[in-house]
């Protein structure tokens, strides 16, 4: 060692050149032991540090053992100077310590922390308090600002990487490589002792706020000092006075203050504890980032990443790397586009006066040289390359909770690796690795283990294809640790976690979508449970909208049930039970509604009757007559229900918007005329309906965009209807009823509202005559245009063979040729009427 007291290595939590420094400062001291910043209960673990299946980024993760969601993380990339430390000494069997304050403590101290778990170190990059959380907190206090503007910078990240991140060695050849840490030692106690004075009266002001993020609550920023000084005592008892501390810079000078031992231990008496449980998780670049709210994050750990790896020529191997990954994308990017980025960006550092080209240059030129001066591309690079989506890989002899075990052994058999890209994976569910994956994500979901979210197929709309969107986040670890209280395996987890749930919920809804969630993830022995508290809930509630709300969900399962090959005999029943509740109850519970409840009603409609025609194709009933509104031929759940839409439609009383949504659900199934939906219309709109009710009908029977826009079109009798009653609305009701009729219009497609136009000025030009189907048939003119029929003529001629130089007034040879005579004359003579009708439409 250089000298008798222990050598202090101030570093910036997360950057390159740092780590390159501590690992030369260490070459040259050759430490009896290291003391790294971090819980000392991580000391029975960091051995696994060494292990060849550990790949940076990871974490170390402190829960507290009977409330898991109580967490915070230790964060360590390749680049960060405690791994680079941790990994020499195990490299050169020299014992590693954690010195900072016990995770016991820290969780204890962050009990309002119920949110995200945080990352700690603590503050910012260096170390230093962070104040700035809390209405009464003062400024943050930024070393790094400090410097940089001693220095004369503007932005303290660019003086960080000109002194720091940009040295490509641990100072010059046969240099001392501690004489940088002396400078920042110097430095930062400079810096204490200015702002001393003011940071006593922060602490004293903003006790409750200040400390670090993950592990500490009000004034712990004293207390872990303290115990730093007490750890780094007990390592000199232990290993003498040749040890190596690597830690935050701002914590340097308060290592070399001269307290007494029990001015230290008087501060941390009385801090809270809790019994703590550590292990290695992975980690993820973008969690490094300071965008992810991580205090001592960093803006760019994919270009620090490659600043670390790269041998030599930093810039030129990063403009590579960027060319590459835009030709992946289809962008055109030559080798000549990287030799001109790399020239731009050493003359944009040449003359901003910096000593080597850093993300700012590259990042213009690559803007200005590849991408053309767009954002779009350039916005590629900064997600992939300058951030990164790498995801740390941790051993499988490192500790972890039964449940992760367990999950590790599912992802592993089903080949579903977790990963930090957002990707999408579609599933075939008749494939019987696909279903595996998707019963896991579904269980993990109702765990509360959000590794992937169910998103829309483009494959299409059978039940067999399920997509997912799936992407691993560090805090699933905690999650999973939370997890663990409902049982060892992810199957016997979620089962006692839905039947937990079932006998606690309240609404009928929540248990049918529960059911819903079980069958998804195929839990054939919590779907008991769930279904005698299904039973007894929907016997319980009499609210028709409660039921409605819950059919739908419960029909979804039934379906479910054949494509998964689970048995849903018994929830086909009670969906069956609770389709003729609400076929009895609805029409009564339609009455009396106001606008709002009115449409949420409609809603509900719409719901049942998907539900009914679901429920009627998974378990057909037995056909039974029915003599209601729809018709004697109505039979089955279907016909039922049809009755009770037929009693919707004709009831006087009821909001226009369900009158007129059941006529047309009606119309749609076929169980409705046309002349007796053009009836009901009618009535609808006749003048001794108020104008707002009959724009409310109007709503329900076409406003469901397209479809309703389509209707209209090839019915003009229905247009018609709603043309005369627009055009008789009275001028003191017309502007209450436009903002409904805008609504419902504007559904459509820019096509159907063009073609309804068209009809519409066509009926007026004409008198009304072809709007209302008079003298032609619907959507066609009333009469033959043959001007127009004659110009096709040729071409027709020429299709089908008619002109293709047969004798004058012979016969055709073979039925190819053609002859002037009669029959090319009658060939004609057909083809008229026809082109002239179809000429005759587009007026």
């Amino acid at each position: 060692m250089s000298g008798p007291t222990p050598v202090l290595l101030g570093v910036r939590h997360h950057g390159p050149g740092s780590a390159r420094a501590v690992t030369a400062a260490l070459d040259q001291c050759a430490p009896s032991a290291v003391l790294i910043e971090g819980p000392p209960e991580a000391d029975a673990i960091v051995h696994l540090a060494a292990d060849p299946g550990m790949r940076p980024p990871v974490a170390l993760l402190a829960h507290a053992t009977d409330d898991p969601g109580r967490a915070a993380f230790w964060p360590f990339a390749e680049f960060s100077p405690e791994w680079v430390a941790i990994r020499w000494a195990l490299a050169h069997d020299v014992p590693v310590r954690f010195i900072d304050l016990p995770a016991a403590h820290s969780l204890a101290l962050n009990h309002g922390g119920r949110g995200r778990p945080s990352p700690v170190p603590a503050g910012d990059a260096l170390g230093s308090p962070d104040r700035s959380a809390g209405p009464c907190a003062a400024p943050r206090l930024d070393p790094l600002a400090a410097l940089a503007a001693a220095a004369g910078y503007d932005d303290a990240e660019l003086w960080w990487e000109d002194a720091v991140e940009h040295r490509r060695a641990g100072g010059r050849p046969g240099g001392d490589a501690l004489a940088p840490f002396e400078a920042i030692a110097e430095a930062m106690g400079e810096l204490r002792a200015t702002l001393g004075e003011s940071e006593s009266e922060s602490e004293s002001e903003s006790d409750s706020d200040s400390g670090c993020e993950g592990g500490c609550d009000g004034g712990s920023d004293a207390a872990r000092e303290a115990h730093m000084r007490l750890r780094l005592r007990d390592a000199r008892r232990e290993f003498g006075d040749g040890l190596a501390v690597v830690c935050g810079a701002w914590h340097v000078p308060a290592l070399t203050e001269k307290r007494t031992v029990a001015a230290d231990r008087q501060a941390l008496k009385g801090l809270p504890k809790v019994k703590p449980q550590l292990s290695w998780v992975p980690w993820t670049n973008r969690r490094l980032s300071r965008h992810s709210g991580y205090g001592a994050g960093i803006a760019s750990p994919g270009w620090y990443g490659h600043l670390f790896h790269a041998p030599d020529r930093p810039v030129e191997r990063w403009m590579t790397t960027v060319a590459r990954l835009l030709r992946e994308e289809d962008h055109p990017v030559s080798s000549a586009h990287v030799i001109e980025a790399v020239r731009l960006a050493d003359a944009l550092a040449a003359v901003r006066g910096r000593p080597l080209a850093g993300l700012t240059e590259t990042t213009d030129a690559v803007r200005a040289v590849m991408c053309d001066g767009s954002d779009v591309p350039l916005a590629l690079v900064r997600d992939r390359l300058v951030v990164g989506d790498v995801l740390g890989e941790i051993p499988e002899a490192a500790p972890a909770t039964p449940l992760q075990r367990d999950l590790s052994r599912l992802q592993r058999t089903l080949r579903l690796k977790p990963e930090g890209r957002e990707r999408d994976r579609e599933l075939d569910l008749r494939k019987d690795t696909d279903a595996a994956r998707s019963r896991l994500l579904h269980r993990l979901r109702l765990l509360g283990v959000d590794w992937g979210e169910p998103v829309c197929s483009r494959g299409g709309l059978g039940t067999f294809r399920e997509t997912w969107r799936l992407r691993w986040e560090p805090e699933l670890a905690v999650r999973v640790a939370e997890a663990g209280v409902w049982g060892t395996t992810v199957d016997g987890a979620a089962t006692a976690k839905a039947e937990s749930e079932a006998v606690g919920s309240a609404a009928l809804a929540e248990v049918t979508a529960l059911a819903e969630r079980c069958l998804l993830a195929d839990l054939p022995e919590a779907l008991p449970v769930v279904m005698r508290v299904l039973a007894d809930r929907a016997a319980l509630d009499a609210d028709v909208a409660h039921l409605a709300q819950a059919l739908p969900a419960l029909v979804r399962s039934v379906r479910y049930g054949d494509v998964r090959r689970t048995g849903t005999a018994a929830l086909g029943d009670v969906a069956t039970g609770l389709a003729e509740r609400v076929f009895v109850g609805l029409p009564a519970a339609c009455a009396g509604l106001d606008t709002d409840a009115a449409a949420e009603m409609r809603g509900h409609l719409d719901a049942v009757h998907q539900a009914v025609a679901l429920l009627a194709e998974a378990a057909p009933a037995a056909p039974t007559p029915s003599k209601g509104p729809a018709g004697p031929g109505s039979s089955g759940l279907r016909g039922r229900w049809a009755g009770v839409l037929g009693v919707l439609a004709e009831r006087e009383g009821l909001p226009g918007g369900i009158r007129g949504r059941a006529a047309r659900l009606l119309l749609d199934d076929g169980r409705l005329a046309e002349d007796r939906a053009a009836r009901l219309m009618g009535l609808a709109l006749s003048v001794g309906t108020e104008p707002a009710e009959a724009a409310a009908w109007i709503e329900g029977f076409v406003g469901s965009g397209g479809s309703g826009g389509m209707l209209l079109i090839h019915d003009e009798r229905l247009l018609a209807l709603v043309d005369d009653w627009l055009v008789g609305v009275p001028a003191e009701a017309f502007t209450d009823v436009l903002p409904l009729l805008r609504r419902t219009f504007s559904a459509y497609d820019a096509s159907v509202r063009r073609t309804l136009g068209e009809l519409v000025r066509r009926g007026g030009a004409d008198g009304g005559t072809a709007a209302r189907g008079v003298g032609g048939a619907p959507g066609f003119g009333p009469d033959l245009d043959p001007e127009r029929a004659a110009a096709v003529l040729p071409t027709m001629r020429l299709l089908l063979g008619l002109d293709t130089g047969g004798d004058a007034g012979g016969e055709t040879d073979g039925g190819t040729g053609t002859d002037t005579g009669v029959g090319p004359d009658r060939d004609t003579d057909a083809l008229t009427p026809a082109m002239a009708r179809a000429g005759g439409a587009g007026r």
